[in-house]
């Protein structure tokens, strides 16, 4: 019914504009040609009007149909303009003869045309394969990943991603060759998928004889007992020359990530499914581990952290030479840090990442002038756009360092406001991760309780009754009393942290 109406009204208002361009109806003829154009544009014009209004309806992104539809069709819809006009022309002199040439010139085009489609699918499956397993290819599987990510998070629905190892691969090629090992990983995959497909879940081949499952609507506990289950199969089936594998069985250690409504990136659960499938590693192999933060393989890659952490702190020191001021705020966010994350239920690695995150937040303002760094008084609209810029910059600058990837949250977002009225993006709730939310209450704070060029210094007390204030508002609600607790005992203990802290804020 819609196409039937959106054609009728598309025909009746083109016939019109032509009648109304003086164009002469009946013959073809070389006067008309501006009648023509005209009553041509209007048909495309009145089709993407009518064909966009359904996709406003159906909630699709207005702009990025309009670019698509007209990058796309243009070609097309002048392609049966010159295909209308030629078939009245061999019409009007030869009837018969006329329509039938027409006919076989539009046969053999749609052959073209189904033949080049065919071609492109072809091409484009290829391209999204990987060429010896048939699965999904890497990158095709990070495409697929950042849509069911975004779908699982606007929706409210649980997604896990599993990462897979097979263990002792590198023994099996030694002892049989590659060319056997290929085989191995084809009958692997084959399986793999014939499972996954079952339970609608996405699989690829991430690497190497790694694997990668995305698992849409599924919760940590019931992709627990998949993989667990799909373990115990690849245990029971024979493959060639596995007896010569220390399990004498073809076995791998997968690891377990579930998205958060927090998750902050692709790049981040896939690094937790990371984690989690090393740690099975570390403890014998042949296990199937759920990511929860206090997994040892966790827990060394965070002590590694410390070098970063010296590597952090000198690169921060270009501050000194740019802005005093904020080198040391960057210094006592740090100090706060490394106290607050001691009260907070974080794993050894959410703490070190914390604490890290706190000491290189303001990295980005290397990036901003001088001028407007130490400007006295309030800063002008386009400063202050400049000046929101440095979270940008900052991440630009962590990113550079993959050890150090896990900041890019907290670099960037500790601005987002709970309420979603902060920057970069206006992310609101538990859609900003929680390192994130921790910062941007400890950062706050000390700002408020120190001097700066455009803003009277607030005392403690004057800024606890702030953070109350801005509860679930600027910040997130939970971290607020735990916060001022650690505030208060450090302001009444009079021991000598409280000495430096007032010391740093004078």
């Amino acid at each position: 019914m819609f196409n039937f109406a959106v054609y009728s009204l598309m025909i009746i208002c083109a016939y019109y504009a032509f009648f109304y361009t003086n164009g002469t109806i009946g013959a073809i003829h070389i006067d008309n040609v501006i009648p023509y154009l005209i009553s041509f544009c209007t048909y495309f014009t009145l089709n993407l009007l009518l064909v966009g209004l359904f996709f406003i309806l159906a909630t699709e992104n207005i702009i990025n149909y309009f670019k698509e539809i007209i990058k796309e069709t243009i070609s097309t819809y002048l392609s049966t303009l010159v295909l209308s006009l030629v078939l009245v022309i061999l019409m009007k002199n030869e009837r018969l003869f006329g329509l039938l040439l027409f006919t076989c010139i539009a046969f053999l085009l749609s052959l073209a045309f189904k033949q080049h489609f065919n071609l492109f699918k072809e091409v484009a499956e290829k391209a999204n394969k990987d060429f010896l397993t048939g699965l999904n290819n890497h990158g095709y599987f990070k495409e697929i990943l950042e849509k069911e990510v975004a779908a699982a998070k606007e929706n409210d629905q649980p997604l896990c991603v599993v990462i897979l190892d097979i263990d002792d691969f590198k023994k099996y090629n030694d002892l049989y060759g590659h060319i056997q090992g290929d085989q191995l990983l084809q009958e692997f995959g084959a399986l793999l998928k014939a499972e996954s497909d079952a339970a609608n879940f996405i699989v690829a081949r991430y690497g190497g004889e790694e694997f990668s499952i995305i698992m849409p609507n599924t919760q940590r506990k019931t992709a627990y007992s998949f993989m667990n289950e799909f373990r115990k199969k690849v245990n029971d089936t024979y493959y060639k020359g596995v007896e010569g594998l220390p399990y004498g069985c073809l076995s791998f250690s997968s690891g377990i990530a579930e998205c958060e409504k927090e998750t902050y990136s692709i790049s981040e659960l896939l690094n937790k499914a990371d984690q989690a499938m090393y740690a099975a590693k570390n403890q014998g192999k042949n296990l199937v581990q759920i990511y929860n933060g206090y997994s040892e393989y966790s827990v060394q890659q965070s002590l590694s952290l410390d070098k970063e952490l010296e590597e952090a702190e000198f690169q921060l020191k270009i501050f000194l030479s740019k802005d005093v001021y904020t080198y040391r705020h960057s210094k006592r966010v740090y100090q706060y840090a490394v106290d607050f994350s001691r009260m907070l239920n974080l794993s050894v690695h959410e703490r070190k990442t914390l604490i890290l995150g706190a000491l290189v937040h303001d990295i980005g303002k290397i990036e901003i002038p001088r001028d407007i760094l130490s400007k006295k008084g309030k800063l002008e609209p386009h400063e202050w756009e400049l000046m929101k810029k440095h979270v940008t910059f900052g991440k630009e600058i962590i990113a550079t360092n993959k050890k150090l990837e896990d900041l890019i949250p907290l670099v960037e977002l500790h601005h987002e406001r709970y309420d979603g009225f902060g920057y970069p993006y206006g992310l609101a709730g538990k859609s900003i991760p929680k390192l994130a939310r921790i910062l941007c209450v400890i950062d706050s704070f000390d700002a408020m309780t120190t001097e700066r060029p455009y803003q009277k210094t607030k005392t403690f007390q004057e800024a606890i009754v702030e953070l109350r204030a801005c509860s679930g508002k600027q910040f997130d609600p939970q971290f607020i009393e735990p916060f001022i607790a650690m505030i208060k005992e450090f302001d009444n203990s009079g021991d000598e942290r409280s000495k430096e802290l007032v010391a740093s804020n004078s």
